[in-house]
């Protein structure tokens, strides 16, 4: 239950922020919020992380990253099953990372592309420009990774 809500609220917070950089930004627009360091900056992903993949044909690009989003699912409920109900913090992980998935696959199926506009600098550096879809789903990953590399390392210990 707690995946399920989880999955939701990040779905709906990640559609809400795109619907807001569609109505408010032109696409390759960046507008800064704290000069320097964080922007605002409408751009389409057609790929994966990285633009992987963008170049591929849209019809077979689709069907693919929707049985990857299939995969995910499965994987998801699988390790949900396998946790216990009372390990709040991990299911919540997973809500994030299935919720995160979900938004992806949400604008590939209604625009063919993900909506990307969270664009962090250091003056002259910057990272690729993501979505709160993507933040989630690197949030969930990152702290079931190292809660499992945590309890390998107790196990070790022991």
């Amino acid at each position: 239950m707690i995946l399920t809500g989880v999955s939701i609220l990040v779905v709906a917070l990640d559609q809400f922020t795109k619907f807001l950089v569609l109505e408010s930004i032109q696409l390759n627009q960046s507008v800064p919020l704290w000069p320097n360091y964080f922007y605002f900056t409408y751009v389409q992903n057609r790929g994966t992380a990285f633009g992987f993949m963008s170049d591929m044909d849209t019809d077979i690009r689709i069907p693919l990253f929707i049985v990857i989003t299939i995969t995910t699912a499965f994987i998801v409920y699988s390790y949900q099953k396998a946790i216990r109900e009372e390990n709040l913090m991990s299911q919540i992980a997973l809500g994030l990372v299935w919720g995160g998935a979900l938004g992806n696959l949400v604008d590939r199926v209604l625009y063919g592309k993900v909506i990307d506009f969270i664009d962090i600098r250091y003056d002259d550096v910057r990272w690729l420009v993501f979505n709160a879809a993507d933040f989630f789903v690197t949030i969930g990953i990152l702290y079931l990774f190292f809660k499992f590399m945590i309890k390998r390392n107790q196990k070790k210990l022991a």
